[in-house]
């Protein structure tokens, strides 16, 4: 083993927490600015509210393999990785496991931890421009009070020339036979074998999350409009309840049900998939941000977990 092999191995198994007593937050900075749990404990068991991350997953600083990690600067996929922006076209990074550079940057480069108290982390991410031809800053800040989780997350037009955002987070949450969700939403976007979108469509008979669904019955990989930012999970067979609320502009929820995981993700995000393709269509709200030179973009989500009495 070289030694800055040895290095990155000791960043990457490096992990941080913070704590209110009722809730602990383990987080892994060099992944990905990712989380790797969210637990509470009673009498002396763990009721993890998000999937934990494995010890192996840490240790490779697997970002995708976190309890949650950032969206920046964008959500989800853009098209082979190719956009046009005020006539300029942008060509991102691709391979044969990602065709369409799937979310973004965040999760793929280490975070700084700005500073650290007890029940409450910053950390940032700084990008300078490459085939990404703009330079910003995200930041993340992380707090519990009363067993309740915030995450802010925060982006920063760094450039000279107006840049094309979105934002978001990527949860994971357990998922058992009896795991329900219930959020309302308007319609969805049905999409294509590369589950890219092809058509604006109401929501599933039998499975409108406006009324309420169970993981196990449902295939999701999907993103929902007309969100009320509003979203509850429950585990019935552990009395337990998880109720997301999220601030604008995550005005988009992506649900992604993959069959027989232990796992399932609810994302509260700013744009829908390949956002910056679909700009020049007014009749679709894409939730493309534009920010200036200088401008930033904030939003918050909350996670607010319950046990029955």
């Amino acid at each position: 083993m070289t030694k800055n092999f040895a290095v990155a191995v000791a960043q990457y198994t490096e992990l941080v927490s913070i704590s209110d007593g009722i809730a602990t937050v383990e987080i892994a900075p060099a992944a990905g600015g990712a989380l790797a749990s969210y637990r509470w404990w009673r009498d002396g068991s763990a009721v993890d509210w998000l999937r934990a991350a494995h010890p192996a997953a840490i240790g490779r600083g697997d970002a995708g393999a976190m309890a949650c990690f950032p969206l920046v600067p964008y959500s989800n996929r853009i098209r082979n990785g190719r956009f046009e922006f005020a006539g300029r076209p942008i060509q991102l990074p691709t391979a044969p496991d990602d065709p369409h550079h799937e979310h973004g940057h965040g999760w793929r480069h280490p975070w700084a931890v700005v500073s650290h108290e007890a029940s409450m982390i910053v950390l940032r991410y700084r990008h300078a421009a490459d085939s990404w031809p703009w330079s910003y800053e995200a930041e993340q800040v992380i707090s519990l009070a009363e067993g309740r989780l915030c995450m802010t997350i925060t982006m920063r037009n760094l450039s000279d020339a107006p840049m094309p955002v979105g934002l978001g987070l990527h949860p994971y949450f357990p998922s058992t036979p009896w795991t329900h969700v219930q959020a309302r939403v308007s319609g969805m976007w049905e999409t294509d074998a590369e589950v890219l979108p092809i058509r604006h469509v109401p929501p599933p008979v039998g499975a409108d999350p406006s009324i309420g669904f169970d993981v196990s019955e449902v295939e999701f990989d999907t993103v929902f409009t007309g969100w009320a930012r509003r979203a509850r999970i429950t585990w019935p067979e552990h009395g337990r309840q998880l109720d997301i609320e999220a601030e604008a502009p995550l005005d988009f929820l992506a649900l992604y049900t993959p069959p027989g995981e232990p796992f399932f993700c609810a994302e509260p995000v700013s744009n829908i998939t390949d956002a910056f393709n679909r700009r020049g269509d007014k009749e679709i709200d894409t939730g493309c941000i534009v920010l200036a030179p200088g401008q930033k973009q904030s939003a918050s989500v909350r996670l607010i977990p319950s046990l029955a009495v």
